[in-house]
This record gives structure tokens, C-alpha cells and sequence, in this order.
């Protein structure tokens, strides 16, 4: 597998900016098993936010599937260079509690054609959405 597969496998699997994943496959000497866990390692330590571009039929979808996953903790929806909608996920707002906010999704996918889905995965406490993610984790590995 060539560099640029593994680090679009890297991205896919993670949600790190290219740069992040290729600096993984560096210090793991190419090996992507070993990038995937040191950026596991990483993201205990750290949090990154990534952008998804959705079209507004998509977005409540996209949201519910995001939330699903369960290592997402907080969402923003933007349309150009506005925030239309940003919420917290939490364990226990995955019932009744998640229902009005799904309601507003609704709402927003029916006024604009496209915009951006936000999400903030692993540990942190305030949500930032400058840049792709946070700076690279700067554990030494061996």
C-alpha cells in the first residue's frame, strides 16, 4: 500500500487533517497499524474537530448517524460563515432529550442547500473550530 493510501485510510478511520496522518505514519516507520494506535494514544489526550460538507436533505441523517457513533462531544452547524445551530452531545441526551434539537436540524435542512457539520470527537472541555484539529500529540514514541 503506497503512502497516500495509507493516509487516506489514516483519515478515514481517525478524522485527522493529512498532515496528522502522515506525520503518524512517520514516526510509526510506515506502519499503519502502529499510526492508527498512536493516534488513539493521541486523541486520549487531545481533541480534534472535523468538518463534514452535507446538503441539507442529508443533514439530519448525518447528524443522527455522527451522534451514534458515540465518541462525538459536541456539534455545530454552519451555513457560510454563520452558526446556525451548536449543541452538546452527551450520554444521556441520545433519548427525548436529543428530540428538539433534531427538530431544529429538520427545520435548518429545509432552508439551506448545503452546509457544514462540525464535530468535536475526544476529550477536551470548550469547543474550538479553528483549523482542522488541535496541535499533534508529542508523546515520544519508540
Amino acid at each position: 500500500m503506497d503512502d497516500l493510501k495509507k493516509v487516506d485510510e489514516l483519515r478515514e478511520r481517525t478524522g485527522v487533517s493529512y498532515r496528522e496522518a502522515k506525520e503518524a505514519l512517520q514516526r510509526s516507520d510506515g506502519d499503519l497499524l502502529e499510526a492508527l494506535i498512536y493516534l488513539e494514544e493521541c486523541a486520549r489526550e487531545r481533541r480534534w474537530a472535523e468538518r463534514i460538507h452535507v446538503s441539507g436533505g442529508e443533514l439530519v441523517d448525518k447528524v443522527r448517524d455522527l451522534i451514534h457513533e458515540g465518541n462525538v462531544r459536541h456539534v455545530k452547524i454552519r451555513h457560510d460563515d454563520r452558526t446556525l445551530l451548536e449543541f452538546p452531545v452527551t450520554v444521556g441526551a441520545l433519548g427525548a432529550l436529543l428530540l428538539p434539537t433534531l427538530a431544529a436540524l429538520g427545520a435548518i435542512a429545509a432552508m439551506v442547500t448545503e452546509c457544514t457539520v462540525i464535530v468535536e470527537r475526544g476529550p477536551g472541555t470548550e469547543f474550538t473550530d479553528e483549523g482542522d484539529s488541535d496541535d499533534s500529540c508529542e508523546e515520544n514514541r519508540d
